[in-house]
């Protein structure tokens, strides 16, 4: 995982609680949850709308004359 290991991870896990403290970890977590779900979510809209078909709106040149 990007040259990250075990002893790695658990140093920034260290930092993090040192920094932030224990009682703002939750909150944290959820916020970094939600921002990935909605990365996600843009992610994949942006995705069917580029392979969706592309519908052609009439100009006002093909119009009929009334």
């Amino acid at each position: 995982m990007f040259g990250i290991g075990m002893p790695e991870l658990i140093i920034i896990l260290i930092i993090i609680l040192i920094i932030f403290g224990a009682g703002k970890l939750p909150e944290i977590g959820s916020g970094i949850g939600k921002g990935i779900k909605n990365f996600k979510k843009a992610t994949q809209e942006a995705q069917e709308e580029l392979s969706a078909p592309k519908e052609e709106k009439p100009s006002d040149e093909e119009k009929p004359n009334a």
